[in-house]
């Protein structure tokens, strides 16, 4: 069993509706309709998504991690509900549809800065948590691409893409070749419009679960932020 703390809107948030509708499932305890979306069919979909449709909508704030054995999900928990009631939301953020690094996503359309430190904030937090790495762990991270700062990230935090190297995102898509990113790029701008009209609230920590290796992600809590100021100040 895995676990990691993401970011996701309330099952009921526009966002969320819209993207369930095009990757085909919810991390919630509900079935989502097959649907043609923009001449996409489903499963035409179910090819172009399958990797961010098993981890489920969300954002990383915490990449998944297994529990150090001296741990129980109940301790990260009742962490996760302290952490809750300490730390503030962080200011609203405007999202756009995106290509980033051969794949689209959902990214913010300016400088996050609030975003930044709550994803800071939450790595720190719980790590302790977090057991150390596997050989094949690292191995699947294909080390040997990633920077001196990233490997150093990797080693220590367990995650590459930490503090200066966090890039904010929301996967929509796997690899796509150019051709496929430029056909589905404003596909993507038009079904998510209406649920990108406003800037999306930062209030929440999901705590997402998967079972066993390779088994889907789902969101089993759903906690809000309403402490008075971020963890580190």
């Amino acid at each position: 069993m895995r676990h990691a703390l993401y970011f996701t809107p309330p099952a009921d948030h526009p966002l969320v509706l819209a993207a369930e509708r095009w990757l085909g499932r919810s991390v919630f305890p509900r079935d989502v309709p097959a649907e043609t979306i923009g001449g996409v069919t489903p499963d035409e979909r179910e090819t172009l998504t399958a990797d961010p449709r098993r981890y489920g909508f969300h954002g990383t704030l915490k990449a998944p991690f297994r529990l150090v054995p001296q741990a129980m999900p109940a301790d990260l928990h009742a962490a996760l509900e302290a952490f809750g009631a300490e730390r503030a939301a962080a200011p609203a953020v405007r999202l756009r549809v995106s290509s980033l690094g051969g794949f689209l996503a959902l990214t913010p359309a300016a400088p996050a800065p609030g975003l930044d430190a709550l994803a800071g904030d939450v790595v720190r937090r719980f790590e302790p948590f977090r057991a150390a790495l596997s050989d094949g762990e690292i191995a699947r991270r294909n080390p040997e691409s990633l920077t001196d700062a990233q490997r150093e990230n990797l080693e220590k935090w367990g995650y590459p893409y930490v503090f200066a190297a966090f890039r904010f995102h929301m996967t929509l898509t796997g690899r796509l070749n150019d051709a496929e990113a430029a056909r589905l790029l404003p596909i993507l701008e038009a079904h998510f419009a209406e649920a990108l009209a406003e800037p999306v609230d930062l209030d929440r920590v999901a705590l997402f679960e998967e079972p066993e290796r390779g088994r889907p992600f789902t969101c089993i809590r759903l906690e809000r932020l309403t402490g008075a100021a971020p963890d580190n100040q």
